[in-house]
């Protein structure tokens, strides 16, 4: 008897056992519950712990309570200034009514209502980007703008019964044919600002090229005009000295210059002279000229200036000069200066030796007187 009645109160056990599982549920901490009934919300269970339901009749569904995320895909923008961006956003919400998330999303759960809110915070970027310049799109301090972003998007995702906490860009970039119209601006930009660089630099080394280039014509062009006054006084002076040597005896100078020719002209390598000998040029071929040498001299010409009384008193004081000893002849120019003063330049005094010596008075012998 005993054995048949644990037999049959086996079963029983084991129904009961069934029922009380099937009316129990378990709400995690992570997680937020809703208890249906044939479609209808009967209760709601937000605190963990463990619920009772009606068997077969109610059903639990559960929802993350936690912060979820939503990426949004790239999306061209057009800011104020016409200017297109491709903008990346993440947005970061929460189930905060799950009655009326469930009536708004029904079966779909999270995975339905990431598909409705992910145009609502599209259409925020859109809207909040589109109002100002992509300067300040693309600006370092962009979180007024996401702020913007999130309280539109946070007002247009209440009727999910869902909470926008926060949105951010990710990524703010121009279209690929935009960013590289933009980089060959960038580069013309830098190519005409070295190409300025290059030119001015080049203008101030043509500048300093030209003054030094003008320094040097107008030193060489000093120093030349230096040389041909010293040259030409040097010349003048020489001539002057050639010509009170040779004024000394007019024939040794015919002779020298005869010479000098017959040495330029009478050579191997010179042409054939097909000439009479009778002429003047062979002159000293015949005859030497000793007997028209040392004729009388000559006074200088007047080129010469005449001794300085003032000159050579002061030069005798000073001691330059001996007693007895007279100061040697110097040569002047046009203008009555030394020659090579207007250079800069001292020439040596003309030696007296060269000069022209002193016009002497003829001596008269006295007349004879006749003897008594």
């Amino acid at each position: 008897m005993n054995r048949a009645i644990s037999l049959l109160a086996l079963p029983f056990l084991v129904v009961v056992a069934l029922l009380v599982i099937a009316s129990l549920y378990i709400v995690d901490v992570r997680e937020k519950a809703l208890v249906l009934r044939f479609g209808e919300v009967v209760e709601v269970r937000e605190e963990p712990g463990l619920g009772i339901k009606v068997p077969f009749l109610d059903n639990v569904v559960t929802y993350d309570a936690r912060i979820l995320g939503l990426p949004t895909s790239p999306m061209e923008v057009t800011p104020l200034d016409d200017r297109r961006l491709v903008v990346d956003a993440f947005a970061r919400w929460q189930i905060t009514d799950v009655v009326q998330f469930r009536r708004a999303v029904g079966s779909g759960g999270i995975e339905f209502a990431q598909r409705r809110l992910e145009p609502i915070v599209t259409n925020a970027i859109r809207q909040v980007l589109g109002s100002v310049p992509s300067t300040t799109v693309l600006s370092d301090d962009r979180t007024p703008l996401m702020n913007q972003i999130r309280d539109l998007a946070r007002g247009d995702a209440k009727d999910l019964g869902v909470r926008v906490i926060d949105v951010r860009l990710t990524r703010t970039d121009l279209p690929e044919q935009n960013l590289t119209a933009t980089y060959a601006r960038m580069r013309a930009e830098r190519e005409r600002e070295a190409a300025d660089e290059i030119a001015r630099g080049g203008e101030a080394a043509q500048r300093v090229r030209a003054a030094a280039d003008r320094t040097v014509v107008e030193l060489t062009s000093e120093a030349r005009k230096r040389a041909e006054v010293v040259r030409g006084e040097a010349d003048a002076r020489r001539n002057a000295i050639y010509a009170a040597a040779f004024s000394r005896d007019p024939e040794f100078f015919a002779f020298t210059r005869s010479m000098t020719s017959y040495e330029r002209s009478l050579k191997g390598e010179n042409s054939a002279l097909v000439i009479q000998p009778k002429g003047q040029f062979f002159d000293y071929l015949r005859n030497d000229g000793a007997d028209r040498a040392n004729p009388v001299p000559v006074p200088a010409p007047a080129a010469a200036i005449p001794e300085d009384p003032e000159a050579e008193e002061e030069a005798r004081t000073e001691g330059a000069l001996q007693p007895g000893e007279t100061p040697a002849p110097t040569a002047t120019n046009r203008e009555g200066e030394p020659l090579g003063s207007s250079a800069g330049v001292t020439l040596t005094p003309l030696p007296e030796a060269l000069a022209s010596p002193p016009q002497e008075e003829p001596v008269v012998p006295p007349a004879a007187v006749p003897a008594d």
